[in-house]
């Protein structure tokens, strides 16, 4: 017997066209505290868990940053992002994708890096209730990407097999949950990374934004 197949979606730079907003926060929140990093550097990050993030950020910048440091950059960061989250749009063909995919009666679920604080008012922009739909978030999950734990803790909101899920999100962290969990990954372009990135992570299949995936939904599964 086949089994139907679960959507597994990040949030920034799949279903919103937020990763920059979130980039120039963290870059405000950096500069607040005297330390100095590249955007380039920043938007190669986004996605990643922020302990992860911070991590890769002593070892480019060899500056010490204490517990009580960690804390208030990521309250800068929030503070910071939520000044740019009025310019917060869904990507293209986002919600026609999650309408598209109710009708069909494909269950979905959203895992986001992001704490809730930060993903309230992207999910608030795409119209999506917590409340409603299985929402993961950074939060609720001890390790956030590349570590599998926010896919698998979807799954299991959903009550489905991980490895039913094909799991959409737009950087290669997001494909190397993927990967480590057995789901099938699925790029989408809308982030920033490219198409060799991606597919290097382990995406199966990479398309340009929703708007593209929708089109082409039957190659991933979502048979109508």
């Amino acid at each position: 017997m086949r089994m139907e197949s679960v959507f597994l979606f990040d949030l920034d730079g799949t279903l919103v066209d937020s990763v920059y907003q979130h980039v120039l926060a963290w870059k405000e929140a950096l500069n607040q505290e005297g330390i100095e990093l590249s955007v380039w550097r920043i938007h190669r990050r986004i996605g990643m868990s922020g302990g992860l993030f911070m991590n890769q950020l002593l070892r480019e910048t060899g500056i010490e940053i204490s517990a009580e440091r960690l804390e208030r950059l990521a309250r800068l960061h929030a503070e910071a992002y939520g000044r740019y989250a009025d310019q917060v749009r869904p990507l293209p063909g986002a919600r026609e994708l999650l309408s598209v995919l109710d009708a069909d009666g494909h269950h979905w679920a959203i895992a986001t890096s992001g704490r809730m604080e930060t993903a309230a008012p992207n999910l608030r922009a795409l119209g999506v209730d917590p409340n409603k739909v299985p929402v993961v978030t950074r939060d609720q999950v001890k390790y956030a990407k590349p570590d599998p734990d926010l896919f698998l803790a979807a799954a299991a909101r959903l009550r489905a097999p991980i490895e039913t899920a094909v799991i959409i999100g737009d950087s290669i962290w997001d494909m190397l949950a993927a990967r480590r969990c057995r789901g099938l990954g699925v790029g989408l372009l809308s982030g920033g990374y490219g198409l060799d990135e991606l597919e290097r992570a382990g995406a199966a299949r990479v398309y340009e934004d929703p708007a593209d995936l929708l089109v082409h939904l039957d190659e991933v599964g979502g048979r109508r």
